[in-house]
């Protein structure tokens, strides 16, 4: 792929149709933000593999060392198969205070550069460097300066992509990890699109990258040799969304208000689920997911909306609004899972499950403690989810 990487000081930027304004925006993404923390804090864990999560049978790996990642260890793998893979395996229980504090030291960075900071998790966020604090006309050398300062600050390592936008500043972010960076300019930002496989675009799941692949679409190439009405009575409103991007073009802008709405996480299966103990082990899984994405934005939640879709593609969700926070995985598991137990026996094969939260607010510590000693609402009253 063409790309050029942190040495070569390219000057990048595209107009924005909207204000005419030359776009230049970072992607900072920590590595191994969770466990390099821990690593960070103890020693007798540096240079070994470390997984951040919880150890026990139903356990599931929130965070991975690049030692860890070796054995193919990753984030919501689990637990009992992290370990199979990784005998030597050392799990860390996650401390999301600290990872929050690091995370504040890690704003204040970006903030000395810019306030359009679009924070996506604890460990990324997307700058916008147009016009910096600093006068600097270099994005790759902003970058640079940010990454060292982090290291300074922190003593963590963090990557980043730079380019004229959103989509290409995130996908270049992984092209040089662990400590690296890299920068995609306009001129190469089609070509890299058009190289790349769709399976690795971000905001493609494995779902929508094998629906592109029965369509014969494996490649940028492909989906943009699509017209946008194909695309659209394919995949809907994203069909819109992929003919652009294909083309190298995202004129989305940095946002550092943007609030979230919700959280959720879904799976397609291999094979359509007919009983219940293996459709609510995946809701437990799903909803250890969300809970982690939650922890790492400092969010709680009212709202848990479960989504099922079954094998002739008929959808329906089912919803329940508490009365105060979500306060663990454990809690949120709970909730979802009473309302999948609603619905058994099931109409048909279960093709699809999501579990999504919504009604979201910051996080309260000590509010969250005094729920832990309360336990669930009465999950038995009526939903209030539709077909």
């Amino acid at each position: 792929m063409s790309i050029s990487m942190s040495g070569q000081a390219e000057q990048i930027g595209e107009t924005d149709d909207r204000d005419g304004k030359v776009r230049k925006i970072i992607h900072v993404d920590m590595d191994a933000f969770y466990a390099s923390v821990e690593q960070r804090d103890n020693p007798e864990l540096r240079g070994k593999p470390v997984a951040v999560g919880g150890s026990a049978a139903r356990g599931v790996v929130a965070a991975a060392s690049y030692e860890a990642r070796a054995f193919g260890v990753r984030s919501a793998l689990p637990s009992v198969t992290a370990k199979r893979r990784c005998p030597d395996l050392i799990f860390v229980k996650p401390r999301f205070e600290v990872y929050r504090a690091v995370s504040a030291q890690i704003r204040k960075v970006f903030a000395e550069h810019t306030d359009l900071i679009e924070p996506l998790s604890l460990d990324e966020a997307y700058l916008d460097v147009t016009e910096n604090k600093q006068g600097i006309a270099i994005a790759t050398e902003i970058a640079q300066i940010i990454r060292s300062r982090i290291k300074e600050v922190t003593g963590l390592n963090a990557s980043a992509g730079i380019s004229y936008c959103k989509f290409l500043a995130k996908m270049a972010s992984d092209l040089n990890k662990p400590n690296g960076q890299a920068v995609i300019t306009p001129a190469r930002g089609p070509q890299f699109v058009a190289e790349l496989p769709v399976k690795k675009f971000h905001g493609v799941g494995p779902a929508t990258a094998a629906k592109m692949e029965r369509l014969g679409i494996l490649t940028g190439a492909d989906l943009r040799a699509k017209s946008a009405d194909f695309l659209r009575d394919h995949f809907g409103k994203s069909g819109g969304w992929y003919y652009r991007i294909s083309r190298g073009i995202d004129n989305r802008q940095v946002e550092p208000n943007r609030e979230r709405k919700s959280i959720g996480a879904e799976d397609t299966f291999a094979e359509d689920l007919i009983d219940l103990e293996p459709a609510r082990q995946e809701v437990e899984t799903l909803a250890a997911k969300v809970w982690r994405s939650c922890k790492g934005k400092a969010l709680t939640g009212r709202t848990v909306t479960l989504k099922v879709k079954y094998a002739d593609f008929q959808q329906i969700t089912r919803s329940r609004t508490i009365d105060r926070g979500v306060v663990d995985a454990d809690d949120l598991a709970a909730i979802s899972t009473t309302l999948l137990e609603g619905l058994f026996p099931f109409e048909k094969g279960v093709r699809l499950l999501g579990v999504t939260l919504s009604s979201l607010e910051p996080e309260d510590a000590e509010s969250i403690g005094q729920q832990l000693s309360l336990g669930l609402p009465d999950t038995q009253g009526p939903n209030r989810g539709t077909r």
